[in-house]
């Protein structure tokens, strides 16, 4: 029987691998930011689920939370940062507090519990780290950049982490969901859209439409939770959903493609070797 550790597990994806997670019989720390939203859990499954009210942004609320994990069912297995929210606006439309709140829920939560559950996890020498990010954590879209710099800060530091960590036997896994209904848009803080960026906001609708993107199943995103969780070697990164691999090829040969036109820039900015 495993222990996880499960953030945003009262809605969205994190409500549905709550539910799988439990099903399976394995123990659950699920937090979440009431603890009225986990009653319907603790009461079907008892004393193998623990609910934690818990503010990911606040470093001191995360480590007494995995704590109480800890002493609770002897250790965490199994970390899921999946709390998490969604700010749609153009760059300029930001303002100070929503970017600050952005990256503090979306990147600095996870890297909080992260860094909270990681002795635990060095000490027995076995652990598995699951991030949410998104398909967005890879691609950036337009009105989207503040919360996707989010992710792509996740994706950094997740990536590192993984070659830091491999030596203890902890698998750490990017999952980068790509478009499910989970209500997530709708929970979200917005900005005051500015008429100036109408013709942003119509790109977004023109890259999703021709990218194919159709939404996915949520509740099926559960059975592959449990299959990562369950592979020997999962992967550092994998797409939930459809159509992702066309895009990032699309992606990547672009990029790739503008580096290679401007190499002369490279070579200029080089200089000549010393003495030469």
């Amino acid at each position: 029987m495993a222990t996880w550790f499960l953030t945003g597990a009262s809605r969205g994806l994190g409500a549905y691998w709550a539910k799988a997670i439990l099903e399976r019989g394995d123990n659950l720390a699920a937090a979440a930011r009431h603890t009225e939203t986990l009653k319907p859990l603790i009461d079907r499954y008892g004393d193998r689920v623990l609910g934690l009210e818990l503010d990911v942004t606040d470093r001191a609320a995360v480590d007494a939370a995995v704590q109480e994990t800890e002493q609770r069912f002897g250790g965490i297995d199994l970390l899921v940062n999946s709390a998490g929210h969604m700010l749609i606006g153009a760059v300029e439309e930001a303002t100070p507090e929503q970017a600050r709140a952005q990256m503090d829920v979306n990147y600095f939560g996870s890297l909080w519990t992260t860094q909270a559950v990681l002795p635990g996890m060095r000490e027995r020498r076995n652990g598995r780290i699951m991030q949410v990010s998104s398909l967005g954590g890879l691609i950036a879209y337009p009105t989207m950049g503040i919360y996707q710099a989010s992710k792509w800060a996740l994706e950094a530091m997740s990536q590192s982490l993984a070659a830091e960590v491999a030596a203890y036997d902890i698998h750490v896994t990017l999952i980068e969901p790509i478009a499910f209904p989970t209500g997530l848009f709708e929970a979200s803080p917005q900005v005051t859209p500015m008429p100036e960026y109408t013709h942003a906001r119509e790109a977004l609708r023109t890259n999703s439409a021709s990218a194919g993107f159709t939404p996915g199943d949520p509740a099926a995103t559960a059975e592959a939770l449990l299959a990562l969780a369950d592979a020997p070697n999962p992967p550092l990164r994998v797409l939930f959903g459809i159509k992702g691999l066309e895009e990032m090829r699309v992606e990547y040969a672009g990029r790739l493609a503008g580096l290679e036109e401007w190499d002369h820039i490279s070579r200029l900015a080089q200089g000549s070797p010393a003495g030469k």
